[in-house]
């Protein structure tokens, strides 16, 4: 008798409506390029934008959604948590499109195929944001990679952009194949894909050998995704080589997705052995503060030295993890949309002051630039600020959350970890402002490129971490519903 398989009812795909919405545009737009020349290829990244724009505005005001909806017999999940994130992710790369079009316009390695990536990247994290299953997450994580990957290899006759997407495809590979293996093992012990199966099945094994082999080896392979030490070594070399808005999108809104699958593997899918991955999870933190904070104060490169605060901005997402409960998680969640913000903010001042044969990457270009250009010299201040944690911005509580968390996690000396190295941290951060405040200028003179939309974008994401950072309890009150 031959099988047949059934086709979802149309009722069962009203909460992929934001998805499908997506991926049918990213694919008209990705045909619409084929027709456009070069010269009014704006129109394509123009609407580019604006499909993120309405999408953020389908999910915000419920299109789809239930209270608490799914789809594909719970492979995929639409809760408080996805629509909070994927909001976010569809802000943050709108924000990254507005950096992209502009440069790689002006160094001529704008292709129509770049704002098309860009839609479907988001369209992986908004899946994996929504697994309810480790099918959906390795089928969102791999069509979020495999374009990232492509976008970070856009300026194929770098020698150094090609360099890094070499590195980050194959390291990529590996931590894919590591969390495929665990996974293969969880659904070895378990029997079931589904998360919330795994769950059940997970509350009532007496001897878990098997599935806590495949929860270290998904932890390895999340770390990678992350950019965890001792798993970030593909981290600094690919934001490095990878044109700068390009490192901007791949190092902003992917954490919001990361953050996800964190959660639906590690605090829904095997939630009951919490008491094994936690003290795993505080590991990473701890070497992450440690080798993100002290790599970064020796370097000279500012993208080099973002990457490395990468690393330690992990480090304190994972302290919301390793404090676990509905606060650890609320909290980390917290940082993650934070960090996201930061980060457009901190490579998005590298792409503004930038121009063609002028990558203003390197610590010692801002010198001066306060005499030069004080409305600039003031957005990064407020950009570094941020960074370091210096209230009243938006950072300061991002890591005064994570840090009451672990307090909370009767984790006291993790906290004080991420304390000592929040004060270390601080210091490249006040560098930068050092530079640019108090160093006499030298040799050629920067400024912000003269592009009134970037400039615009930069200072709005700018000011945004200062005016979040007054007004952050509405943010926090989201992020704690998603966990009620």
């Amino acid at each position: 008798m031959q099988a047949t398989l059934a086709m979802p009812a149309a009722s069962e795909l009203v909460p992929l409506i934001p998805e499908l919405t997506l991926a049918g545009l990213g694919f008209l737009l990705l045909m619409l390029d084929l027709f456009v020349s070069d010269a009014r290829r704006g129109i394509t990244h123009v609407l580019s934008v604006l499909v993120l724009v309405l999408i953020a505005a389908m999910i915000a005001t419920g299109v789809g959604a239930g209270d608490e909806a799914s789809a594909l017999s719970g492979m995929f999940v639409r809760d408080t948590m996805a629509d909070v994130l994927k909001v976010g992710a569809c802000v943050v790369s709108a924000i990254a499109l507005l950096f992209i079009w502009p440069d790689l316009r002006e160094r001529g390695i704008y292709k129509g195929e770049v704002s098309v990536l860009v839609l479907f990247a988001v369209l992986g994290m908004m899946l994996l944001i929504s697994a309810g299953s480790l099918v959906m997450v390795y089928l969102g994580l791999e069509l979020l990679a495999l374009s990232s990957y492509a976008l970070v290899a856009i300026d194929r006759d770098n020698p150094l952009a090609s360099e890094a997407a070499i590195k980050y495809f194959v390291l990529g590979a590996l931590a894919s194949g590591l969390l495929l293996y665990g996974m293969s093992l969880v659904y070895g012990a378990t029997g079931s894909l589904d998360l919330a199966t795994i769950r059940g099945v997970a509350m009532g094994v007496e001897q878990p050998m098997l599935l806590l082999a495949g929860v270290v080896f998904m932890t390895a392979g999340v770390s990678f995704k992350f950019g965890a030490a001792p798993f970030h070594m593909w981290l600094p070399d690919v934001y490095h080589g990878a044109p700068t808005p390009i490192t901007l999108f791949i190092s902003s809104a992917p954490k919001l997705a990361a953050f996800a699958m964190v959660v639906r593997l590690f605090g829904f899918g095997t939630a009951p052995l919490a008491e094994h991955w936690q003290p795993l999870m505080a590991v990473l933190a701890t070497l992450s503060l440690v080798v993100g904070n002290l790599i970064a104060l020796v370097q000279t490169n500012l993208k080099r030295m973002l990457a490395y605060s990468t690393v330690s901005h992990v480090g304190f997402i994972f302290l919301g993890f390793a404090g676990g409960g509905a606060e650890g998680y609320a909290a980390a969640m917290f940082y993650a949309i934070a960090y996201a913000l930061m980060a457009t903010a901190a490579f998005g001042a590298i792409v503004v002051m930038a121009r063609r044969g002028f990558e203003a990457d390197q610590i010692a270009d801002y010198k001066g630039l306060n005499a030069r250009d004080p409305w600039s010299a003031a957005m990064i201040l407020c950009v570094m600020a941020s960074l370091a944690g210096v209230p009243p911005f938006l950072g300061f509580w991002a890591k005064l959350a994570v840090l009451r968390a672990a307090i909370d996690g009767d984790m006291m000396w993790l906290a004080i970890v991420g304390i000592v190295f929040a004060v270390i941290g601080a210091y490249y951060y006040l560098h930068v402002m050092k530079v640019m405040y108090f160093d006499e200028p030298e040799g050629e003179p920067i400024q912000a490129r003269d592009n009134g939309v970037m400039r615009f974008t930069f200072a709005v994401n700018a000011l945004a971490l200062l005016v979040l950072g007054v007004f952050w309890n509405p943010i926090m009150a989201w992020c704690q519903a998603a966990f009620v």
